[in-house]
């Protein structure tokens, strides 16, 4: 898991979230949410730039060590679902963290979590540090299965400094529990599929 050395990596974050019951009921099966997260120093922070194609260019790095990661975290049990996004602290843009995020990081990402058929949820915000930030989770196969609309909220206490960015990789390994208001399931997701 080697990220270009044009990242200048502050640190790494993980994150795991299990749920056994909710609703007073148990779960048919333990939902796990997992993310990782990497604090990098913002190249463009302060400064304005047309280009930012030298934070997108190495991105499928960040894609592929952040996705790993996270499907770690899950304890050998396969992703369901998959999500992304960021913040860059107040001396940066939105923009920046979106240059870190963009399809090159997405389809490294996607392939770190054993595929995908699905475009990636995706959030970014300009923030300080320790503000929460809510990465979107969906189905990986197709992004109208509505019980895997989901989200898990990450909040790191020093970060991201002024001229950091967060950039975050999240996965699941099922949709909420007990989802009942319809929509396709992912059943008939993956028998369009076949």
């Amino acid at each position: 898991m080697t990220v270009d050395p044009y990242y200048e990596i502050r640190a790494w974050h993980d994150f795991v979230q299990e749920t056994v019951t909710d609703g007073g009921r148990p779960a048919a099966q333990t939902l796990i949410k997992a993310a990782s997260a990497v604090i990098i120093r913002n190249p463009f922070a302060g400064v304005w730039a047309d280009d930012l194609s030298p934070l997108t260019l190495p991105s499928a790095s960040l894609g592929t060590a952040l996705g790993a990661r996270a499907l770690a975290l899950l304890g050998g049990r396969a992703a369901e679902s998959y999500g992304k996004g960021g913040i860059a602290g107040t001396a940066g843009e939105q923009e920046h963290v979106v240059a870190c995020v963009t399809t090159t990081f997405g389809n490294a990402f996607r392939d770190a979590i054993g595929g995908g058929e699905a475009w990636i949820s995706s959030v970014t915000k300009v923030a300080s540090a320790g503000s929460a930030i809510d990465i979107p989770l969906a189905y990986k196969d197709e992004v109208y299965v509505r019980s895997h609309y989901d989200a898990i909220t990450i909040a790191l206490p020093d970060a991201p400094r002024p001229d950091e960015l967060v950039i975050i990789a999240a996965v699941a390994t099922g949709g909420r529990l007990h989802a009942r208001v319809g929509g396709m399931t992912a059943a008939e997701a993956a028998a369009r599929t076949v």
